[in-house]
């Protein structure tokens, strides 16, 4: 990897070359064979690649092992060397080497560490370098922010919307049509069995009387009526319901599509089966639009998801069977994640380093979170699905404007040779920012993209078949979807699992989707601190014992609470996972790899509501699973090696050395903090063996539609690693001191 100056630094960044061409490079020099002979070229060609070698963060293929040993033999050469040059110089005349004295020339060197800048070559400017010159959270970054707002509210209705439109009341009973003249008690006495494995109805008598949903007695009620017959006997044959059913509207006050088309009793599975149908629409459309995205760019394809959604929401409400039911969920699928996640993606790559993590966070914690918790009283309010399903798709047709509002990812415009006009975006940042840059700046950017343009049609051959190659990074991707798989089951699992918790629906779910927010103020504070892997572990963890102790209490008011509690904590693992994965796959498939486990994810929450189902046989059934499947996760997150304070990997051979030596209760923020200059001596440079310098911003192209939710963009976070170039300062500043 080769870093880029930091601001301030008077570093250069030099790669690491070949002996010959240093050599050659420095024969070339006129200032500099003037005051060498072939010795002391050799010793100066020496210091350079060691200069190199220090800056660029790499070793060039010594084991891992080694490097210590090694670092601390050039260190001593290095001194060696400085005094020689000290030593000559005074022995010519003083003043310097050449410093006019014994017939030196007249070039004078200093520091023979420092020749490294005669070999320099032009820093790499990268996109992020120049967003300090526009403003990192400037006055068009924080309209972009709250232009988040709408598709946050989007993706909540799109998410959440078919749980309100496909209720079923607790309480259904078989319709008779004989007996409409009768109340609704006398009806269900006289003509519905009486289950007594469910607590349900409470009758006049004080008895505690449930009713069956599913089945009538098969007599001839106009008989029964002329025979002055007001209570059945329960010796009565029994049949399936044969006219419909009735409902009780008490805990969900109105009718809804599953109630229209009676999807209830032996037809109770077509709900779930259409909402998993809904998640395979979100891999087609991840898919397409992914694709959509990387070749038309971010702005068509957001608006064209939007759109999609909008239409087949729209056409949701005028539906008059399962199958176009199905169909219209399977198209508004398409929009899920991508309506927001493409929004998402652009605003924190125009947003500074040291601010994502901040937007990130808090454009969900508080735009989507605030939608969760209206959509139910939305439903609630208007008592009308077909009307709830018409507003909650109706506002996706907004995204028509987006080309007028969001500007297309600059990153998307470079890698398609685009420059001028990401460069033209950026000066629209300026002017709005009321910034200033110098037309040099730019300069650098373009002919920087150039060159990162070639790296990246180098890494162009990748795919995420290269991750199953070799056996550490294979074992890496392997737990990576394990896990993610669990999360999105558990956390997809508590979304819809609510409704069996023995509360009010439209309270418990408010509660439960209100825990977004702390959970990713939580985060916001706690992940550069405490670390991925273990913050990962804990909070899986923690949701499946809440899930299990949710079990253990009668159902109400504590199981509820378990419950929700269980919830928070699969957000926090949630908020983790994707950044996690993009942290611990090497930049040059880290893209294709994290769409990939993001659709993996997709796989498990189509069995999520099957999950859910489970509480028909019983209604501790879900939460077990579901507790299970937590503690699993999150143990196996301990296999994982953490990221926080490591250089991430780069290419294949990089994801294959990462994290080795690092032990499995290593725990960031219990580390011992010391000056970096202390850790010079007790450090290598690197962590593992650098393939190649090259690619180390091969990322910043890759804006691809999932790929890069929280890899690049979020993982750049200075104090999070140990500056190479900051260990480079220091063992010159030793080097000097032991002089």
């Amino acid at each position: 990897m080769t870093p880029k100056p930091e601001e301030g630094s008077n570093i250069p960044v030099v790669h690491a070359v070949d002996e010959r061409e240093l050599s050659g490079s420095l024969n070339n020099s006129s200032s500099l064979s003037s005051i060498a002979g072939a010795n002391s070229m050799g010793n100066l060609s020496n210091n350079l690649k060691l200069s190199a070698f220090i800056n660029n963060g790499f070793v060039g293929e010594c084991p891992a092992g080694d490097k210590p040993a090694m670092i601390s033999d050039t260190q001593d050469e290095l001194r060696k060397e400085h005094k020689n040059s000290q030593n000559g110089s005074i022995g010519n005349g003083g003043g310097g080497l050449g410093g006019g004295g014994g017939g030196g020339g007249a070039a004078g060197i200093a520091n023979p560490a420092k020749m490294a800048v005669a070999v320099a070559e032009k820093p790499v400017v990268d996109f992020d370098d120049l967003l300090p010159h526009v403003g990192e959270f400037g006055r068009y970054q924080k309209i972009l922010f709250l232009l988040m707002i709408p598709f946050a509210f989007f993706v909540a209705f799109v998410y959440f919307s078919q749980i309100f439109i496909t209720l079923v009341p607790e309480e259904h009973w078989c319709y008779v049509p004989e007996l409409q003249h009768l109340s609704v008690e006398q009806r269900r006495a006289l003509s519905i069995p009486v289950d007594e494995s469910v607590t349900g109805h409470f009758a006049e008598d004080g008895e505690t009387i449930s009713y069956s949903k599913c089945t009538m007695y098969a007599v001839n009620f106009t008989e029964v009526l002329a025979n002055n017959i007001r209570k059945a006997d329960p010796s009565w044959p029994t049949q399936p319901c044969q006219n419909g059913w009735e409902y009780n509207y008490t805990d969900v006050p109105y009718a809804t599509v599953a109630t229209d088309f009676e999807w209830v009793c032996d037809h109770a599975y077509l709900p779930t089966l259409a909402q998993s149908i809904f998640f395979l629409g979100a891999i087609a459309g991840g898919l397409l639009f992914g694709w959509i995205a990387d070749r038309y760019g971010r702005i068509p394809a957001l608006a064209g998801c939007n759109l999609i959604g909008f239409v087949a929401g729209v056409a949701t409400a005028f539906v008059g069977n399962f199958w176009q039911f199905s169909l219209c969920r399977f198209l508004v699928g398409f929009a899920f994640d991508n309506c927001f996640t493409m929004m998402y993606i652009l605003v924190l790559e125009y947003v500074g380093p040291k601010w994502r993590t901040f937007v990130a966070n808090m454009s969900i914690a508080l735009f989507f979170t605030t939608a969760s918790c209206a959509l139910p009283w939305i439903a609630y309010y208007l008592a009308d699905w077909k009307t709830f399903a018409i507003v909650t798709s109706a506002p996706l047709a907004l995204a028509i404007f987006t080309p007028l509002l969001v500007p297309e990812s600059a990153r998307w415009l470079v890698s398609q040779g685009k420059i001028d006009k990401a460069i033209g975006i950026l000066k629209k940042f300026e002017k709005i920012n009321r910034k200033t840059i110098d037309a040099k700046v730019y300069q650098e950017f373009s002919d920087s993209c150039v060159r990162l343009q070639e790296e990246e049609a180098a890494n162009s051959n990748y795919s995420v078949l290269d991750l199953f190659k070799t056996p550490r990074l294979r074992n890496i991707t392997i737990l990576l979807i394990l896990i993610w798989m669990a999360i999105s089951l558990v956390f997809d699992g508590h979304v819809r699992n609510v409704g069996s918790l023995g509360l009010d629906l439209f309270f418990t779910f408010t509660v439960a989707a209100a825990t977004e927010l702390p959970a990713d103020t939580f985060l916001t504070l706690t992940l550069d601190r405490w670390g991925r892997r273990w913050l990962a572990c804990g909070t899986m963890v923690a949701s499946g014992l809440f899930s299990l102790f949710a079990t253990m209490v009668p159902m109400g008011a504590y199981s509820a609470t378990l419950a929700i509690l269980g919830r928070f904590s699969v957000n926090i693992s949630y908020n983790i996972g994707l950044q996690y994965a993009a942290e611990l796959l090497p930049t040059v498939v880290r893209a294709q790899g994290v769409a990939f486990i993001h659709i993996m994810g997709y796989v498990a929450s189509i069995v999520a509501p099957f999950v859910v189902y489970l509480a028909n046989v019983s209604p501790s059934l879900p939460l077990i699973v579901l507790g299970i499947l937590g503690i699993i996760g999150g143990l196996l997150s301990l296999l994982l090696p953490e990221t926080l304070g490591h250089d991430l990997p780069q290419t294949l051979a990089d994801g294959e050395e990462f994290g080795r030596g690092q032990k499995i209760w290593d725990f960031p923020c219990l580390a011992k903090k010391v000056d970096d200059c202390e850790r010079c001596d007790d450090l290598p440079v690197e962590r593992f063996t650098r393939a190649t310098s090259k690619t180390s911003i091969g990322a910043s192209l890759r804006a691809s539609t999932r790929g890069e939710l929280r890899s690049s963009m979020l993982n750049r976070s200075i104090r999070s690693r140990v500056s190479v170039r900051s260990l480079a300062q220091c063992k010159e500043e030793q080097v000097s001191a032991g002089v």
